[in-house]
C-alpha cells in the first residue's frame, strides 16, 4: 500500500504507528525518528509545532511497538527485515537505577552482617539479662547529699 497516495481522510483514521509501518514498508530502507515523524506531519497536514510537542510520545510509541526495531545507527526499520543481532536494547534509566539500588542494599546488608559477626561475643547475649537483674536493686547516691548529711 502506497501511503503517500492515500487520501488525507483515510490517513487520519490510521495511527501514527500504522502510518510509520506503511512508510517503512514502502521505503525499503531504515529511517530516523525525525524524518519519519516529519513525514507523518506533512502527510496529515498538521502544524509544525506538533513536531516539537509530540516527538517524544512518537518515539515512545515506536519503541513499544513490536513491529519496529531501532538499529544501531539510530534509525527505525521493520522487525521482519532484521535478525536479532542488529537490535539496540532500549533500557529505561529508572530500571537501571532500581537494579543498582538493590545491589547496593545487598552489599550494605552483607557488610552489616560481617560487622555483627566480628563483634559477637559468646558471653554477651546470655549474661545480659542476669546482669540487669543484679543491678536493679542498686541505688545511686549523690556525693553532695552525703556531705550535707555529715
Amino acid at each position: 500500500m502506497d501511503i503517500k497516495k492515500m487520501p488525507k481522510e483515510e490517513l487520519e483514521l490510521l495511527s501514527n504507528k500504522d502510518i510509520t509501518f506503511y512508510l517503512l514498508e514502502g521505503s525499503k530502507k531504515s529511517i530516523n525518528t525525525k524524518d519519519l515523524f516529519s513525514e507523518i506531519i506533512s502527510l496529515l497536514g498538521l502544524p509544525k509545532k506538533t513536531f516539537d510537542e509530540k516527538i517524544g510520545d512518537y518515539y515512545t510509541a515506536l519503541a513499544t511497538d513490536k513491529r519496529f526495531i531501532l538499529l544501531s545507527d539510530g534509525t527505525w526499520d521493520l522487525r521482519s527485515r532484521h535478525t536479532s543481532d542488529k537490535l539496540v536494547k532500549v533500557v529505561d534509566s529508572e530500571e537501571e537505577d532500581d537494579d543498582d539500588d538493590e545491589e547496593e542494599i545487598k552489599d550494605k546488608e552483607e557488610i552489616q552482617e560481617e560487622i555483627e559477626e566480628d563483634n559477637y561475643d559468646d558471653t554477651d547475649s546470655d549474661d545480659y539479662d542476669s546482669a540487669e537483674e543484679d543491678l536493679k536493686d542498686l541505688v545511686v547516691i549523690d556525693e553532695d547529699e552525703l556531705e550535707l548529711e555529715e
